[in-house]
């Protein structure tokens, strides 16, 4: 008797810690993992090493784990049915399945998956030298499987699990809620275009680069933008754009009489489907604050800044100086006097358009 129990609960360990294993090894956070991993913790990096063959990983453990419950089985039944004879061989088989069931199953799956992190470090080691006994096994079964288990590039995560662990962060409080808008607004930024978030056309302030600083005192000292678009003839020939501070500077030093052109710096242009979060990496390479959009015919669809980017992400910054908040909402009440010039005429294929570089 004693040597049937004993053997009863070596199955039931056995396979208990198989499935016990098994569920840590799938719940356990990899993030966790990788965070002990940059922190030089071998059995996490082992672990990351073991993770890249997963299927060798489970292969194994599902081999072992039916070993304990076949092959014990069949061996606590022998046992079984020369002590109890068959007549107490169905009542102990049942049990026995009960107690697999509730022993080997149930319990060691539960704790394996709310203490994923600690089993996962502790079994890594016996898990390893376990693969590496039962590799010929293991690989003969990978070589049987392989039509049917194609592998596929499988990312840690996406876009949609970050987003639902910030809001999730956010109603626990472990993320401040401004924190959580913030890194929300973060994903939008390959979600807008600069048409999105640029000053269309008719909100653009613009200068002709022939009139002279001094006629145009008046309306640079009223200027809402610290940047102004300097035209030639009409908005969509862009000579280049003109700093308000420089402006009222060369007023001060007696430059009145000289042309707006005299001002000009050289205009940098972006096309209208452009990234937020590529304009963000223009601007800070350039160390330029604004951009002339250009449409897909060529001609200028408005004027987007570092801080129309910037606003994707804190919203809309409005200072003392501002008159009107949302200008695209302005701007689609208002036609453009040069789109009704132009209605039913066709593009110029060069002449008078803005070419981006």
């Amino acid at each position: 008797m004693g040597l049937l129990i004993a053997v009863v609960a070596a199955v039931l360990l056995l396979s208990a810690a198989c499935s016990g294993t098994e569920a840590a090894f799938f719940s356990v956070s990899m993030i966790k993992i990788r965070e002990l991993s940059q922190k030089d913790n071998y059995r996490a990096t082992l672990f990351l090493a073991m993770k890249r063959r997963m299927g060798r990983l489970v292969t194994t453990i599902v081999v072992l784990n039916n070993l304990a419950n076949i092959g014990g089985s069949m061996l606590v039944g022998s046992i079984a049915g020369d002590l109890l004879g068959n007549e107490w061989l169905g009542l102990f088989s049942a049990g026995l399945t009960f107690a697999v069931i509730l022993f080997s199953e149930i319990i060691p799956k539960t704790l394996g998956e709310r203490h994923a992190l600690a089993i996962t470090l502790v079994a890594v080691f016996p898990m390893r030298v376990l693969v590496t006994l039962f590799f010929p096994l293991v690989w003969l079964i990978e070589l049987l499987l392989k039509p049917l288990t194609r592998e596929e590039q499988r990312y840690t995560t996406n876009e949609s699990e970050i987003k639902t662990l910030i809001s999730i962060g956010s109603r626990e409080g472990v993320i401040e809620r401004s924190e959580s808008r913030m890194i929300h607004q973060v994903f939008k930024l390959n979600d807008l275009r600069a048409q999105d978030i640029m000053t269309p056309r008719v909100m653009m302030t613009t200068l002709k680069k022939t009139q002279r600083l001094e006629a145009c005192r008046d309306f640079i000292a009223g200027a809402q933008h610290s940047r102004i678009v300097v035209i030639n003839k009409n908005h969509d020939d862009v000579v280049g754009v003109v700093m308000k501070t420089e402006l009222l500077q060369g007023l001060l030093d007696g430059r009145g009489d000289e042309p707006i052109a005299a001002f000009v710096h050289k205009p940098m242009y972006v096309p209208e489907t452009k990234r937020s979060d590529a304009l963000l990496a223009l601007f800070r390479e350039s160390h330029q604050h604004l951009a002339i959009v250009i449409d897909e015919y060529g001609g200028v669809a408005g004027v987007v800044t570092l801080e129309d980017v910037l606003e994707v992400l804190t919203g809309e910054i409005v200072d003392e100086t501002d008159t009107s908040v949302d200008l695209q909402a302005v701007a689609r009440t208002r036609r453009d006097p040069m789109d009704e010039a132009r209605a039913g005429e066709e593009y110029p294929a060069s002449k008078g358009r803005a070419e981006a570089p």
